[in-house]
């Protein structure tokens, strides 16, 4: 399938004519297409991961039941929020129950997903990752506090590790998983090999290190080596290269948004 060149006229838009890939969950992955697509761009879904609930939601359960002995919860993901509020609402629990304690959001699209359910964030970093928390924080403000972190099964350890460091006690509590998407890596190797690919996105670790499952190394550095590779943040970003994948683009803005203008960008510069 040949790639459409983008045609030269004064009203198209910056993305008209290119053909990009999102590896995003396909339960996440439509904001994202309609924004890439609201720029003129024709999107090709292969989701790399899958959103699941917990193993288990006894340790959940558990943390809801005895919220009011936590000072802080820190929700690091939109995915944090919404599987940790869809428990609270099985359980029955009301808003008014969070009363007295400081609720955290690593960035503004977590922060959105709190204000969804009725909660205002107290504390959203400037730099949207885990570890800028920790330059909001001081230890004496979290010395001797119980601090609950619901999130993804696989996540880094950096803040709540620190956190136990400056003498907080720390629950990390598995709140939904991510695990690897059955993605038909035939189909998309053919599109690309085939010129039909002009980028590939990534919006997580995990994307893309499930993305190069697919491949062996010397098919994967083949694979993209026409391609560009767009990445969310320095820390997709850092996976991708451990991987040997080269990367084009990344947001300094860690959101959707941010990602989606910053790939325009790139694209206008062409």
């Amino acid at each position: 399938m040949a790639k459409t060149e983008p045609s030269p006229s004064s009203n198209r838009k910056p993305l008209s004519g290119r053909r990009i890939v999102i590896t995003r969950a396909r339960s996440q992955a439509s904001a994202f297409a309609r924004a890439l697509e609201g720029l003129g761009a024709e999107v090709v879904e292969f989701p790399t991961i899958e959103i699941l609930p917990p193993t288990s939601y006894d340790p959940l359960d558990q943390s809801i039941r005895e919220i009011h002995s936590y000072h802080w919860i820190i929700f690091t993901s939109v995915n944090g929020v919404a599987h940790f509020f869809a428990r609270w609402q099985q359980l029955q629990r009301q808003l008014q129950d969070l009363k007295g304690i400081k609720v955290a959001a690593i960035g503004p699209e977590t922060a959105k997903g709190l204000e969804s359910v009725g909660l205002r964030a107290d504390l959203v970093p400037q730099e949207f990752r885990a570890e800028a928390i920790l330059g909001e924080l001081k230890p004496d403000e979290v010395r001797g506090k119980r601090i609950l972190l619901p999130r993804a099964a696989q996540a880094r350890d950096v803040l709540p590790n620190t956190l136990r460091q400056w003498g907080a006690e720390v629950d990390v509590i598995e709140a939904y998983r991510t695990v690897a998407a059955k993605g038909k890596a035939g189909r998309l190797e053919e599109l690309v090999r085939g010129n039909g690919i002009d980028m590939i996105t990534f919006t997580s670790s995990s994307t893309v290190s499930n993305f190069a499952a697919l491949f062996s190394s010397e098919n994967l550095t083949g694979l993209l080596s026409g391609v560009a590779v767009a990445c969310i943040g320095p820390i997709t970003q850092k996976t991708a290269e451990e991987l040997a994948i080269r990367v084009d683009v990344v947001s300094q803005d860690y959101t959707i948004p941010g990602l989606t203008r910053t790939i325009a960008e790139y694209f206008e510069r062409q």
